[in-house]
């Protein structure tokens, strides 16, 4: 699977890089607007890096202003724009088999109509005349009739195979390249692929399971916030038919059926808010540790946008204990402080670089550093990333992510405990970073007075969790974004 992006700007010349023929059309085209939403969505997404979670929202708030917009048509729209993004990789790779030209001379607003139509042909079960036919409407409002003559032609060569047909066209068998096999069969670019394997271990099977996690919608996860809410409430709001308990932690509920957490009252609130279960068992865990002596000073280091502050809040306040947030960019230390409002203990959120902190070393009695980071351990939520990250973004998150373990463990008191937590499972961000930092490699680092503590005790009922110290959560075997989690006692 191509390294490289697929999309580029767009071309003055029509799709293939030849002259687009400008007929005029014989029929003004049908407006379908759950694909048009779908296809602004993806276009947002190509064009300004937008996240689809960010932009999608507001504009099914606005399209559920027409009442003719109902809720199979904000599930379907969903639905189109989240699985295409899922499984980009694999469907280029079929619109590549049904073209004559490179990926690269596609405009890449008609790759985006393409990809739409191969999702609803490859990944749904819209019968193919149908998927064919409003793909092509769509490609005439957006794309004009000339280019979408053309989606026509290619969408009409993708209805030949179903996908496990396709795929055993356009990817190649396991035996003679096993890496990029999966990448194209689970849609993922060969690096990431070839990282996670190496971060999981083990054979074919857990690596397969994996990557088919990363593929299905996660479920939306609710925590309520303690001393302010309880899980029960949150059952009882979200309905008995609708929610589930957590798998590991006590203040989640999974809303299985989905659903608007924003209309729930503990939520709107603030008493309760949306978190991976994954986020939950970090901040607990920190929270969870012994520590000898004083343990009335908290710091969150990373703490935007809010949600493990908020849950750390309400667990320090349950103590009597202080947390400071702090956040670097301000905009995001806004968002922590809306998450903290109201909470019953005393805290106070600022806007503070954590590499060159204003607190005084030794100040805190816990701390947690959810570093910056390449955000491979949440592809299931956030699809886009896999195809925007490179593996030189590693060299840039690296030292930041060094620097602030380090600046962590001197802001925590001896005796006190670090938790290093990271939302990749990339071992280079993860084991590699703790490691250098307590062994004081890299330029001008020393040695760090610390040990690490085995997490899994704090991780109560949680299986799988490996062989310790550190921990390491994974979607398909916990259900949880893939966070990791090292916990380093401050020793001198």
């Amino acid at each position: 699977m191509s390294e490289q992006p697929r999309r580029h700007p767009a071309a003055a010349t029509g799709a293939g890089g030849k002259p687009a023929k400008q007929a005029r059309p014989h029929r003004r085209p049908k407006k379908d607007p759950v694909r048009k939403l779908a296809f602004d969505v993806l276009r947002a997404v190509d064009e300004r890096d937008a996240y689809a979670n960010l932009v999608l929202p507001p504009l099914l708030r606005k399209a559920r202003q027409d009442e003719a917009f109902q809720a199979r048509d904000a599930a379907l729209a969903t639905e189109l724009v989240y699985g295409t993004l899922r499984r980009q990789g694999t469907y280029d790779a079929v619109i590549k088999a049904c073209i004559d030209r490179p990926l690269r001379e596609v405009d890449p607003p008609v790759l985006d109509v393409l990809s739409l139509g191969a999702h609803q042909l490859l990944g749904t079960r819209i019968p193919p005349h149908a998927a064919v036919s409003a793909t092509v409407e769509l490609a005439r409002v957006v794309l004009g009739d000339g280019r979408a003559k053309f989606v026509n032609a290619v969408l009409r060569k993708i209805t030949e195979h179903d996908l496990e047909g396709w795929l055993e066209r356009v990817a190649p068998p396991y035996e003679d390249d096993a890496e990029e096999h999966l990448a194209v069969y689970h849609s993922h670019p060969r690096w990431v692929v070839s990282a996670l394997w190496d971060s999981l271990g083990g054979g074919r099977a857990g690596i397969e399971d994996l990557l088919e996690a990363d593929n299905e919608r996660p479920e939306v996860t609710l925590v309520a916030r303690p001393g302010r809410s309880t899980a029960q409430e949150l059952l009882e709001a979200v309905g008995e038919d609708s929610a589930l308990p957590g798998r590991w932690s006590p203040y989640a509920v999974r809303m299985a059926e989905g659903g608007e957490p924003g209309a729930l009252e503990a939520v709107r609130e603030g008493r309760a808010g949306v978190q991976d279960e994954g986020s939950q068992l970090v901040a607990m865990a920190l929270a969870a540790v012994p520590v000898e002596g004083r343990d009335a000073h908290w710091l969150d280091g990373c703490a935007g946008p809010g949600g493990k502050a908020a849950l750390l809040a309400a667990l320090a306040a349950q103590r009597g204990a202080f947390l400071l947030a702090s956040e670097k960019q301000p905009h995001r230390a806004r968002l922590v402080a809306k998450a903290l409002a109201g909470n019953p203990g005393p805290y106070q959120v600022i806007a503070a670089d954590g590499t060159r902190p204003p607190w005084r070393p030794g100040s805190f009695d816990r701390v947690l550093m959810d570093v910056p980071c390449t955000g491979l351990g949440a592809l299931r939520r956030r699809p886009e990333a896999r195809w925007r990250r490179r593996p030189e973004d590693l060299e840039g998150f690296g030292p930041l992510q060094r620097s602030l373990l380090r600046e962590a463990l001197s802001a925590v008191r001896v005796g006190g405990i670090v938790g290093y937590a990271t939302c990749s499972p990339h071992l280079a961000e993860t084991r590699v970073v703790v490691d250098d930092v307590l062994k004081g490699r890299g330029a001008g680092a020393a040695p760090v007075s610390a040990e690490l503590v085995d997490a899994r005790p704090y991780m109560a009922g949680v299986p799988a969790l490996g062989d310790g110290p550190d921990v390491q959560l994974w979607p398909h075997l916990h259900g949880t974004d893939a966070m990791y989690l090292a916990l380093l006692r401050r020793t001198a």
